[in-house]
């Protein structure tokens, strides 16, 4: 294995153990892409949606956000942060919005689709993502749960892609 190889499986690796620390599990992601796909693909299985996370997980754009966007959280959590970023980013305040552009670099890798499902999924805010957003935890997910939608949305949207191409 090269070095940019074993970097990259690094990059991966880390991007996944940093979710799990901070309380996401894959299966939560795939819960999210069931939420979203299961109207349109009877028979759907969480073990579908997970493939599918995985694929998505395994793109190193998405590693970045995710590397990125979990850093600034802990930062914030430890008021490590300068103001006024410490306060915006701690309180997630609604005009900021540098959250939900990073999440764009992630719905972006399958196409406009990822768009509607992640504005979908990020309003409602289903499953994992509802955890995600509760304040009185003293976790700042300001980031996070706009990564995690992203995912969610992402992995949907590759799931209505290789359905389109199999008819």
């Amino acid at each position: 294995m090269t070095k940019k190889e074993s970097s990259l499986n690094n990059s991966e690796n880390t991007a996944k153990k940093m979710l799990i620390e901070r309380g996401v599990r894959l299966e939560d992601i795939a819960e999210l892409v069931l939420f979203l796909q299961k109207n349109y693909h009877p028979g759907l299985q969480l073990e579908d949606c997970i493939e599918n996370v995985e694929s998505v997980l395994s793109k190193r754009e998405v590693q970045n956000a995710i590397l990125t966007g979990i850093q600034l959280d802990i930062l914030a959590e430890k008021k490590m942060l300068e103001e006024p970023l410490q306060t915006i980013i701690a309180v997630d305040e609604g005009l900021y919005g540098v959250d939900e552009i990073l999440a764009f670099s992630i719905v972006n890798v399958y196409g406009s689709i990822g768009f509607t499902n992640y504005g979908y999924i990020d309003k409602l805010k289903p499953g994992i993502l509802k955890e995600l957003n509760d304040k009185s935890t003293g976790k700042c997910n300001t980031f996070l749960d706009d990564i995690v939608g992203a995912i969610a949305a992402a992995a949907s949207s590759r799931l209505a892609h290789r359905a389109a191409n199999a008819d």
